[in-house]
């Protein structure tokens, strides 16, 4: 499966491989070791930098309340946003 966005399609299978190995041959086994969370710290970069650019991040951040969940990057990230598009609006 694709990610949401193509540069990160080749870390999303990677990753995904790593944690279906992970899972069926330790996990399951009783192992809580993640191996993988490097990998994932490195497609989750992928990721927020992908949706940030699409202009969806402000749009999870303000759906997390409606389900019970605040993601503070989430928060983050759109404060940002926010206080970029104010420094670009006052722009002469």
């Amino acid at each position: 499966m694709e990610s949401i966005s193509k540069e990160c399609t080749p870390l999303k299978q990677e990753y995904d491989a790593c944690f279906t190995k992970w899972y069926s041959e330790k996990f399951l086994q009783g192992e809580k070791t993640n191996d993988c969370a490097e990998l994932f710290k490195q497609y989750q970069t992928c990721l927020k930098k992908a949706l940030k650019e699409k202009g969806l991040t402000k749009m999870i951040a303000d759906a997390r309340p409606a389900i019970g969940s605040v993601y503070k990057d989430d928060l983050l990230d759109a404060d940002e946003d926010k206080a970029q598009q104010q420094r670009e609006s006052n722009k002469p």
